[in-house]
């Protein structure tokens, strides 16, 4: 199925080509948080930063990634999407060489802080561009395949660091993202079309922006999902930020612990499939809602689990990986349903939608990660409190109407 455009030069793009674009961004921004995973201790030590402060090198990406959002979106709806997405990949690459040669750990926290800046347009342009060329459910479908896409990355993004650590020293790691990088730029400036028609551009000002956002905010089912999203992406990035320490330390998996990590990201890959599958039948609302709830019901009786004794790695994993692969079906269903009212405004919003999640992600996310204290208590208590929390914002939301109840509201 070809998608129409408004670009006279790029008039129409194929279905599957836009799910590889889309997912190709998205993974972008995944594979420069996955992939250093392994080498966290060797950085850590080499720069002088042991212990819980090598979260640092996630943390500082997600603040800058989180908080650029908010000026990309009003860039986007003003200057249009190639053009803002053209500049960022080049600050991308300019972020990543820095990251090559900081020479402490001050500066690479600062680089790393730059880098989530430049790739935080590749987030706010890909949900933009869907939503300027589909709606409802098909862009539920089409954003988790997308996903899915998105989620290769995390599966590779581990092994690939670990490979390149058993033959060069953990700089050459940032040399991969740079070409990676340079590459995804390039295939951007070839087929992506400027799906922001020139009559919905909006002019650039600090004014209009923030009315625009005052606008999205106002919106029950935006903002109501975008906070119930904040509080799950917070439990993600607990995990991502302590996996290295959990995993390879306190479970002892070591050079493994790529193999294992990969095989969770495996699992939300599978499932962001089945919800693009099941999602034009069930809805957004009741896939969402049911996920939820059972994210919160398995970790609560992880944790019940774990405050009598460190669980066996088997069972630890087991439940791990259930509730993470629910969380895929959370994820695209709650972004569809945010962006849904979005209109011409989907560059705003989808920046609002991003900044919100992912700072508070990588602010919920570092607090649970600085409680770790040798033990998975405190990494399941978030989680659970996460969705718990996220639960009571989706229900305030939908005015109690849960599980498809709500339907009836938007999503079709």
């Amino acid at each position: 199925m070809r998608l129409s455009s408004p670009d006279p030069k790029r008039p129409s793009l194929t279905t599957v080509e836009l799910i590889a674009m889309v997912g190709g961004l998205m993974a972008l921004n995944a594979l420069s948080i996955d992939i250093i995973l392994p080498a966290m201790g060797e950085v850590g030590a080499a720069l002088g930063a042991p212990g819980n402060d090598r979260q640092l090198i996630i943390t500082a990406y997600m603040l800058g990634f989180g908080a650029a959002q908010l000026a990309f979106g009003p860039l986007a709806d003003s200057l249009g999407r190639r053009r803002v997405l053209r500049g960022a990949l080049g600050a991308y690459l300019a972020a990543t060489a820095l990251c090559i040669g900081a020479p402490d750990m001050g500066l690479m926290v600062a680089a790393r802080f730059l880098q989530g800046v430049a790739a935080a347009a590749t987030r706010v342009v890909a949900v933009a561009v869907v939503r300027d060329l589909v709606a409802g459910r098909r862009m539920a479908e089409i954003m988790s395949f997308a996903m899915t896409v998105f989620m290769i990355a995390p599966i590779l993004a581990p092994g690939l660091g670990q490979l390149i650590l058993f033959v060069a020293p953990w700089q050459a790691i940032f040399a991969a993202l740079f070409v990676l990088g340079a590459a995804l730029m390039l295939w951007m400036a070839l087929r992506l079309p400027e799906t922001l028609r020139v009559e919905h551009r909006i002019a650039l000002s600090w004014a209009s922006a923030g009315r625009n956002y005052a606008l999205a905010v106002r919106h029950r089912v935006t903002l109501g999902y975008m906070m119930a999203a904040a509080l799950i992406f917070g439990a993600l990035f607990a995990f991502i930020a302590t996996s290295e320490q959990v995993m390879a330390e306190l479970y002892g998996l070591g050079a493994w612990f790529p193999v294992a990590f990969g095989a969770v990201a495996l699992g939300l890959a599978g499932a962001n499939i089945i919800n693009a599958r099941i999602v034009r039948r069930l809805g957004m609302r009741r896939i969402s809602h049911v996920a939820l709830a059972a994210f919160t019901i398995i970790n609560l009786v992880h944790l019940l689990i774990a405050l009598t004794g460190q669980p066996p790695f088997w069972l630890y994993y087991a439940l791990l990986a259930s509730g993470l692969m629910l969380f895929a079906m959370i994820g695209a269903n709650f972004s569809a349903l945010v962006m849904e009212p979005a209109g011409e405004r989907a560059g705003t919003v989808a920046a609002l939608y991003g900044a919100v999640t992912s700072i508070s992600g990588a602010v919920l996310g570092t607090l649970i990660g600085r409680l770790y204290d040798g033990t998975v208590v405190p990494l399941l208590l978030g989680f659970v409190v996460m969705g718990a929390g996220a639960l009571a914002l989706v229900a305030w939301t939908e005015r109690g109407k849960m599980f498809g109840a709500g339907d009836a509201m938007g999503d079709s």
